[in-house]
């Protein structure tokens, strides 16, 4: 007992010691135990025998319910982003919480009371807010503040189109402006875009606008619905071979999104004419429809979309559909906003149909038709439409095999307003229709374009043709093997007010058919493309440059393999505007490039020299000199230059670009 009172200090007594588990002491005496530390228990112990572990808490053993109370009060996007960085159940429950869900703080007083308007400044995500006492909020108040105006565009393709990509593109566009437009091309083959990634951006991007969604196979209608649900701000949709995808999607998109203005649906098999019916209804803004092989829709879809949308469609694209007589009736008799029309790959449309269009007097405001591969398409039916569309400018017939010379120039006497005509693969048109219709088209013809037209071949014709086609400013003719000299020598006549002229791919025009057209143009021409004419030499191209030169713009003689050098002195000599020079496949040398190199008043931006065989490694510093003012050069196929001088050319005009 003497040892227990006779202690010196703190060593004689410490807490887990014998003497702390027991002491019997007087009534009157006081003892101090000095202040020991606590140990901190942070996480509950797990004793197992002798041995006890200590278990580290997570936030992981919380449900999704409670994880997602907890990330919809979260108030700023950079703390979603570094939420949704965590793991790909983070990333799953964030991209689930709609819009309408988030728990949002209530402003400062003094931020309601001074702030005027938030908006985006640009793609890095800069946000500024412009208030009447100059007091600009934190970085969270800005990510609180700001409004989803919808310009962010997002692009997958591929392996890239996948649905954490989409999740990801939902939670982190939404604080940042929002997302306005997503195009998916494509998917990858083992975890592609399905239904879940839609719903992600359904929930996450309310101010979506445009949506292109091509060949996709793994979305359903499961994933268009919620995106009807979700972004009812949809202006533009495009649904290219979706196989799942059937009449019950689009009907929720046209029932929850009345701002549609234009509609593309594409090699979707199941989508049919009841949903047609539902978006000329519901979709009172539609400006745009495509449609192309849809094997379900037929004339009465298109009937219901133009008996009710017709007066606000104003362009229409058909396409590979099974639509007869019936639908070009209606179109004629309600698309009275039509300003554009194509109809490509119609068989069961006849010439009744086409005759039935224009004379149904609804198409006062078409610009534009395009017909493609339609048998229906006759010299009645065409005279019709010209007639029923008194303000038509531009008309392309491609593979009309029906339409003859009576049929063209019956149409050109009828469509006074007609300013531009493109003729593809219209065998029957000869060189008697191509002149006649020039002679009756109206004052306002500005262009004419033939390609693959057989049935033009060259003829002496004794009818002097005194009219003339003085409005006619651009004329090409491609691959149309009869067409010769002898057509040349009339279009002389005819059109002297030419300014752009394309001949290409036609062998048999040589220097005299052409020359007479190079003297007698009074506007002076602009640009020229002889591309492909192998018969052409410098006589012609000297010619051009002398008389044209302080006009000429683009020169195009790729393929004329009788050009030289001589050529190339005259447009050094004589072209100051000459912007585009395409001299290959020809038989031009270093000789020729120097002079281009040496001329004063000469500035190409664009240069093509393909194939130029005899052009070599002596030509590169004058290429180099040339190189201060281009921003295109073409040397690929010249073999004289090797390719260690071609890197170094490269490296010298780095602000080029250099196909070698």
């Amino acid at each position: 007992m003497s040892q227990v009172f006779g202690f010196s200090g703190d060593k004689d007594f410490f807490p887990g010691g014998e003497s702390s588990l027991f002491l019997s002491l007087g009534r009157h005496v006081d003892v101090y135990f000095p202040p020991s530390k606590r140990s901190r228990v942070n996480a509950p112990y797990v004793f197992s025998g002798e041995r006890f572990e200590q278990k580290r808490p997570s936030i992981e053993v919380l449900p999704d319910e409670c994880l997602f109370e907890v990330f919809r009060r979260l108030s700023g996007g950079q703390e979603k982003s570094a939420c949704a960085c965590v793991s790909k159940r983070w990333l799953t429950l964030l991209s689930s919480i709609r819009s309408d869900e988030i728990c949002i703080k209530e402003a400062p007083k003094s931020l309601k009371n001074e702030t005027k308007t938030i908006k985006t400044v640009d793609c890095n995500q800069k946000v500024e807010m412009a208030n009447s006492k100059g007091i600009k909020p934190d970085v969270e108040d800005e990510d609180l503040y700001i409004v989803e105006d919808g310009y962010l565009s997002r692009c997958l393709e591929g392996k890239k189109a996948t649905d954490v990509r989409l999740a990801a593109i939902a939670v982190g566009t939404g604080s940042r402006g929002g997302l306005g437009k997503l195009s998916i091309r494509g998917s990858n083959s083992s975890r592609g875009v399905t239904n879940f990634g839609l719903r992600a951006i359904a929930h996450g991007c309310p101010s979506l606008r445009v949506l292109s969604l091509w060949n996709v196979s793994a979305v359903s209608d499961e994933g268009l619905i919620e995106i009807a649900n979700g972004c009812q701000r949809l202006e533009k949709l495009d649904l290219c071979q979706l196989t799942a995808v059937t009449d019950k999607a689009l009907l929720a998109i046209a029932k929850n999104c009345p701002n549609l203005t234009s509609l593309t649906i594409e090699s979707c098999p199941n989508i049919g004419n009841g949903s047609l019916e539902a978006v000329g209804r519901c979709c009172l803004s539609l400006k745009s429809i495509t449609i192309k092989n849809c094997s379900l829709i037929g004339d009465q879809g298109i009937a219901s979309l133009f008996t009710k949308a017709g007066n606000v469609l104003t362009k229409a694209r058909l396409e590979s559909l099974n639509i007869g007589d019936v639908s070009l009736a209606v179109i004629g008799r309600y698309g009275n906003a039509l300003t554009d029309l194509a109809l490509i790959g119609l068989p069961n449309v006849h010439e009744r149909g086409f005759w039935v269009m224009g004379n149904c007097q609804g198409l006062s405001n078409l610009r534009s038709i395009l017909v493609t591969a339609c048998q229906g398409v006759t010299d009645t039916g065409l005279e019709a439409v010209g007639k029923g569309s008194p303000n038509l400018k531009r008309v392309c017939l491609r593979k009309c095999a029906f339409v003859s010379d009576n049929g063209l120039v019956s149409f050109a006497k009828a469509a006074a307003s007609l300013e531009i005509l493109q003729l593809d693969e219209c065998h029957r048109i000869t060189q008697s229709g191509f002149f006649s219709m020039l002679v009756n088209c109206g004052g306002k013809f500005k262009a004419l374009a033939l390609a693959n037209c057989f049935g033009i071949k060259d003829q002496v014709f004794g009818i002097h043709f005194a009219p003339l086609c003085s409005s006619l400013r651009s004329l090409t003719v491609h691959n149309c093997p009869g067409f010769g000299n002898g057509s040349l020598s009339m279009l002389a006549k005819l059109c002297p007010n030419l300014t752009h002229v394309e001949l290409s791919a036609l062998g048999g025009i040589t220097d005299e058919g052409l020359l007479p057209l190079v003297e007698r143009s009074e506007a002076g021409l602009v640009k020229v493309n002889l591309s492909g004419c192998v018969n052409l030499t410098d006589k012609v191209a000297s010619a051009i440059a002398k008389l044209h030169g302080s006009t000429l713009e683009e020169l195009n003689l790729d393929g004329c393999k009788c050009i030289t050098d001589a050529s190339l002195l005259a447009v050094a000599e004589h072209c100051s505007l000459l912007s585009e020079l395409d001299v290959s496949k020809s038989r031009i040398t270093d000789s020729g490039i120097a002079a281009l190199a040496d001329a004063v008043q000469l500035s190409l931006r664009i240069l093509s020299l393909s194939g130029c065989s005899l052009v070599s490694k002596r030509s590169l510093l004058c290429l180099e000199k040339l190189g201060e003012t281009l921003v295109g050069l073409n040397i690929q196929h010249c073999h004289a230059i090797r390719s260690g001088a071609l890197d170094l050319l490269a490296e010298r005009l780095w602000r080029c670009d250099i196909l070698c």
